[in-house]
């Protein structure tokens, strides 16, 4: 069975994106998903100076081993400042100078959602033009705007938002 991992670009302990990302996941039917957390795996902050005085960090090498593991992806960013988090961009930093296809030409279903009504636009659109060049296979991308409002006990409870992630999932397993 195939097997993906399912993670937002958030460290936060109460992620709306990893509640998505989690949420995504559970609508697969006939693939296998870890939902993984950014804090399981601790770097310094990336500069060049750093990697010539260090050893590569051993969490971004837990990474990279981790992704190894994976059929493909569902990523769903936080959106800070029309950008990655610093935490995500850090790690993905660290990650691809060992291993620069980052997701290693495996679909990736990108997505992101946010309280504001427009869902976390930028980030994806970044996402959506950098991701390729990280070795992602961007099969689809869903955005969920006011989370707060379209997102209550554990599910998606506007349906027309329902229905457009139920197919960018399907994409994504056909993708496997």
């Amino acid at each position: 069975m195939k097997k993906i991992a399912a993670f937002a670009g958030s460290t936060s302990s109460t992620s709306i994106n990893k509640q998505l990302a989690s949420y995504a996941a559970q609508n697969l039917e006939n693939t296998a998903f870890d939902v993984l957390d950014l804090n399981d795996y601790k770097v310094p902050i990336f500069s060049e100076d750093k990697e010539r005085e260090n050893e590569y960090p051993e969490g971004a090498s837990l990474f990279n081993e981790t992704l190894d593991k994976y059929d493909g992806f569902i990523v769903s960013l936080a959106e800070h400042n029309g950008s990655y988090a610093a935490a995500f961009k850090n790690l993905f930093d660290w990650a691809s100078r060992k291993n620069r296809e980052v997701f290693r030409n495996k679909p990736v279903l990108v997505m992101a959602t946010s309280p504001g009504g427009r869902g976390g636009a930028s980030v994806l659109a970044a996402a959506l033009g950098t991701f390729p060049h990280m070795g992602a296979n961007v099969v689809a991308d869903y955005s969920l705007p006011k989370f707060y409002e379209n997102f209550k006990d554990s599910k998606i409870s506007e349906n027309d938002k329902e229905i457009e992630l139920k197919k960018a999932v399907t994409m994504l397993e056909k993708a496997l």
